[in-house]
């Protein structure tokens, strides 16, 4: 893995642009509602390589691997905890396959929803969950971590913890956040960000946030905080949900582009999209 001096310094010279969207893609490509992504993928790796492969063409110099939710608790569900390290491993070495020009991210997410408080006992269940995930993705040699979709700081501290303890290298943070700037938690967005860079994370942001004129605002509030890299990976605007029950962006790529422009004004150096967005938004952005 890459070290955070060393990742800081191949990202050094301007703005650097990450991927889009990746489950709802894979839904459009035939990938089942409620299916365990991970193994999905593995079991049909064609629509993942292209689009990857669309994303680096596109611009992105950053792609993260499909390994969002590939944690043994929630592998566990299907029956496949005990394949969490050769999974992670899997899908980061299929990822490197689809975008070998690019720095691939291993990708961890939130496990609120398999905490019941925040005590002493949940903090060590998302620190050992997050250990075997971790080892996996270095195993599969991912360049580096990302924590993203992150709910409360506590998870952010716990990937933090994990990753010392397995050695791991650079790691970057982002939350889903309310507009003003605080987490769903509560806690002021800018002060966590802050803490987490003081404390060692090579980038930190915000994924999951409707892009609107309230997102070039939002960069402006956290970069108040925060020093270096500033993550903006946003969603292609507010979604309806239609009669299937699948949310839908109306958002076009040339507004969404517009958006992530006066974000780049207002600090932001990290920039991608979440929900709704796909290669040609990415192509938009990096076209600005």
């Amino acid at each position: 893995m890459l070290t955070k001096e060393q990742f800081l310094e191949k990202i050094a010279s301007g703005i650097r642009i990450l991927d889009g969207a990746t489950g709802s893609n894979l839904r459009n490509a035939g990938m089942p509602k409620g299916c365990c992504a991970e193994a999905w993928i593995l079991e049909n790796p064609k629509p993942l390589v292209t689009l990857q492969r669309a994303y680096a063409e596109a611009g992105s110099q950053i792609i993260y691997a499909p390994t969002f939710q590939a944690q043994p608790i929630a592998l566990k569900a299907v029956g496949l905890e005990a394949k969490t390290e050769e999974i992670n491993a899997r899908l980061v070495a299929l990822s490197r396959s689809a975008a070998p020009g690019c720095i691939i991210a291993g990708d961890i997410t939130t496990l609120a929803t398999f905490c019941d408080s925040w005590d002493a006992g949940s903090f060590d269940l998302l620190v050992e969950n997050y250990r075997r995930q971790i080892r996996g993705l270095m195993d599969g040699g991912a360049d580096i971590l990302v924590g993203e979709t992150l709910l409360y700081q506590q998870e952010a501290e716990a990937i933090l913890t994990a990753a010392e303890l397995e050695g791991a290298g650079a790691a970057m943070y982002s939350f889903t956040m309310q507009p003003d700037g605080a987490l769903l938690s509560g806690a002021d967005a800018g002060l966590v960000l802050q803490e987490l860079e003081q404390a060692g994370a090579a980038a930190v942001g915000f994924n999951c946030v409707a892009a609107d004129m309230m997102t070039p605002y939002l960069v402006t509030k956290l970069r108040r905080y925060v020093k270096g890299p500033l993550i903006c990976k946003p969603n292609a605007g507010i979604p309806t949900i239609n009669a299937a029950g699948i949310a839908e962006y109306s958002q076009t790529p040339a507004e969404f582009a517009e958006i992530m422009k006066q974000c780049v004004q207002n600090g932001a150096t990290l920039l991608g999209g979440c929900c709704g967005t796909a290669p040609e938004y990415i192509a938009a952005v990096n076209a600005e």
